[in-house]
């Protein structure tokens, strides 16, 4: 998967983006556990993409779901074994 980062906020640490091959729009999260960093992204629909694009602030709402867990059944990736914590 060709996963493309369209605008990032460094305050919120958050991006969103396209995944190439599907067209598929996500909001990705760092996350980390003992042994590697690496994103988390969740799935997210062309109106929620293009909002957020306007305005990345507006995503936080959603960006905080996330990093609670809340929104697994989004996640576009199943976690490991070892899933890491949200930085």
């Amino acid at each position: 998967m060709a996963w493309r980062d369209v605008a990032v906020s460094r305050a919120g640490r958050f991006a969103i983006g396209v995944e190439e091959g599907s067209g598929r729009h996500y909001l990705a999260i760092p996350v980390s556990n003992r042994l590697v960093d690496y994103e988390e992204r969740y799935a997210i629909s062309v109106e929620d993409f293009e909002r957020y694009g306007r305005d990345l602030d507006s995503a936080l709402p959603f960006v905080e779901q996330c990093r609670a867990r809340l929104m697994d059944h989004l996640l576009l990736e199943p976690p490991g074994a070892d899933r890491g914590i949200p930085g």
